[in-house]
């Protein structure tokens, strides 16, 4: 029932374009800019494109926007979590702090497809790598997870031991807890940013989990 309002929620949150037209993928846009397409064909053969548009640099009021194009023209936007009707369903769109977690299309039968990331864009050239270098992909994204589950442990570790070490804290009732690793400030710092990267090369394939990825934010 939460999920139903959510969704007519962001529904309510869609404002009408202004038929401008969808400026291509340039390549200093990589890490600013996800552009995701999706083809449909109705029964008479016409097709139709329809382009979802997020620039993660640009924020109004404090949020991200996203925007979406019906064959090159600027047709609706809304801030994220965004959800825009189309032919046959929705395009539900979600970010997070490294990139795009969700751009589907839900049919109205419920059926959920990710949308086709630009060959151009971070996402397109992942896509691309999975592809032509199956083994290397899967091996890249087992490397990130790795990180962020030991990222994430380190930083219980942390946590466990300043709690249990404070004078208000639980050390009275469970002991005091020693963390078997001791990093210093650059280490915590090495740390923080293979944590980022690794969720952002997650996000190029558009893989959140709550607790690997939310904690790296």
């Amino acid at each position: 029932m939460f999920d139903k309002w959510r969704h007519h929620r962001a529904l309510r949150r869609v404002e009408p374009g202004n038929g401008r037209p969808l400026k291509p993928f340039r390549w200093w846009q990589t890490l600013t800019r996800a552009l995701f397409h999706l083809r449909l064909t109705d029964d008479d053969g016409r097709r139709t494109v329809y382009t979802v548009d997020v620039r993660h640099q640009n924020q109004s009021e404090g949020h991200v926007r996203a925007h979406l194009y019906l064959d090159g023209r600027h047709h609706a936007e809304s801030r994220v979590p965004a959800v825009f009707p189309v032919r046959g369903g929705t395009v539900e769109v979600r970010t997070s702090a490294f990139g795009l977690k969700r751009c589907h299309h839900v049919t109205a039968e419920g059926s959920a497809h990710r949308l086709v990331p630009d060959p151009a864009s971070a996402e397109g050239r992942r896509a691309r790598l999975d592809r032509a270098h199956p083994a290397l992909g899967r091996c890249m994204g087992f490397l990130s997870s790795t990180v962020l589950v030991i990222g994430l442990v380190l930083l219980v570790l942390q946590l466990a031991e300043q709690i249990t070490r404070s004078p208000k804290g639980v050390a009275q009732y469970v002991g005091t807890l020693t963390s078997p690793v001791d990093l210093p400030v650059w280490g915590n710092a090495v740390v923080g940013l293979a944590t980022a990267a690794a969720s952002t090369e997650r996000a190029r394939r558009l893989r959140y989990h709550w607790l690997l990825d939310g904690g790296a934010g």
